[in-house]
């Protein structure tokens, strides 16, 4: 089991909900060599994933959006495991909700989403995939409730995310 410092958590929890979860997600990215490759993926349990891909989506959409989060290449990770499912099961179901609008887009353009692009072209996918914007929008208002709903669960659970050492 992953070991996180106890004192770690203190310090993080009291500058915020974030920094609380980045703490084990940090711990998380050093396990994997921050490669989230098929040979890694069982070094994490189901649990530490979702945290992991929660971290992940919230950086990526918050710096860039669905097309950043895609392009850099955690479209697979979000959208085809069960994370939506998870994020639901943690009380966080307007985000769940969320995950499944854009997982719905995210299926219907797969290819043309995921496909290497130039950096110009990279620009204009924000113009072709506006019907992300909404859900970006969506996001940016759920985003701090949906850290404190993730980082309230993850400390009543503690156990299923790291063994928390002295």
């Amino acid at each position: 089991m992953i070991e996180i410092d106890e004192s770690k958590l203190q310090v993080a929890a009291q500058e915020g909900m974030d920094e609380f979860i980045r703490v084990f997600t940090d711990k998380y990215q050093e396990v994997i060599d921050h490669e989230l490759t098929a040979s890694k993926m069982s070094l994490l349990t189901g649990e530490q994933h979702s945290l992991l891909a929660y971290h992940l989506f919230r950086e990526e959409v918050i710096t860039g959006g669905f097309c950043q989060l895609i392009q850099n290449g955690y479209g697979g990770y979000i959208f085809d495991n069960p994370f939506a499912k998870a994020m639901r099961l943690w009380g966080a179901t307007d985000f769940s909700k969320l995950i499944y609008k854009a997982k719905e887009i995210y299926d219907a353009h797969k290819e043309d989403l995921t496909k290497e692009r130039t950096e110009e072209e990279f620009m204009a996918m924000y113009e072709q995939y506006e019907s992300f914007d909404t859900l970006e929008e969506e996001f940016m208002g759920l985003e701090e409730e949906t850290t404190a709903l993730i980082a309230t669960y993850v400390d009543d659970h503690l156990d299923l995310f790291a063994k928390i050492v002295s």
